[in-house]
């Protein structure tokens, strides 16, 4: 946890996507000058899935790990223990689905939501599906990499790739990886975000294969409560290939709940649009 509690002003709370933990998801984001500028008036709690941290030790040999719903049920007590009474919860991937579910279990907790990279089509979950009917993917790395970036980005942005390859394959140890991995399906996510009372934000990328994304958004989600972003030039990690734009629709995010400092201004933003 990084800072201590403004006021009545809730704790900025992130969850992870499979592959990553809270550094090499968030720390792009949260080192980007505009968003400090947002935490300076907030406290922020990083939460790790179990064994994803760097260096994690591999669990012992018939541990079983926790499932989604678990995941998010683990938070409450970790909030009180904290002594944190509320939070805006920024989620990629599982790390949504995990934040969602604390927001239907505990609304009184969640104030607001961003979820980032929650499509259930994208390329990686294509084949999470196929991979759970016929066994483990032979490489795990590969299908989480064609989670998180286009396959443009793929053969294009190789110092990103290579950086990101290496963290999946190095960092986190492949069997608490793969743990996490085979439980992690955010399919349903759609259905708890509209059922959840808070102010919400989703982040989508703007491209050819995720247009259908966008019409399934538009047409479930509640237009008093959320609010559909779309992103351009931003893959699966908007939050590490264009922090810039990601900070800057936070902080008109926060505005809207009353929580915006007066001197921030917001010049390029444009919401139920693109960015």
């Amino acid at each position: 946890m990084r800072g201590v509690a403004k006021g009545n002003r809730p704790t900025i709370l992130t969850y992870h996507d499979i592959g990553l933990n809270h550094k090499s998801c968030f720390n792009s984001l949260f080192n980007y000058e505009d968003m400090q500028e947002v935490t300076q008036h907030f406290s922020v709690l990083h939460v790790d899935a179990p064994g994803q941290q760097e260096n994690a030790p591999v669990f012992p040999t018939g541990y079983q790990y926790p499932s989604m719903d678990e995941l998010a049920e683990m938070l409450p007590s970790v909030l009180t223990q904290l002594q944190v009474k509320s939070v805006i919860g920024i989620g990629v991937g599982a790390g949504a689905y995990i934040l969602t579910k604390l927001a239907l279990n505990e609304p009184s907790l969640v104030e607001g939501l961003v979820l980032i990279n929650i499509d259930p089509c994208a390329k990686g979950w294509m084949d999470w599906a196929a991979s759970k009917l016929s066994g483990w993917t032979s490489n795990l790395v590969d299908t989480i990499m064609g989670h998180h970036f286009s396959a443009e980005e793929l053969t294009e942005n190789q110092e990103i790739i290579q950086t990101y390859r290496l963290h999946i394959s190095q960092d986190i140890p492949q069997d608490n990886l793969a743990m996490f991995y085979s439980i992690c399906d955010i399919k349903v996510l759609y259905i708890y975000i509209v059922c959840v009372c808070v102010c919400v934000c989703v982040c989508v990328c703007v491209c050819v294969c995720c247009s259908a994304l966008q019409v399934e958004c538009n047409s479930r989600l509640n237009p008093t409560k959320t609010t559909l972003l779309k992103m351009a030039d931003c893959g699966g990690l908007p939050q590490v290939v264009q922090p810039g734009k990601l900070a800057e629709a936070f902080k008109y995010f926060v505005q809207g709940m009353g929580y915006s400092e007066p001197s921030v201004m917001m010049t390029r933003l444009k919401f139920d649009g693109f960015l």
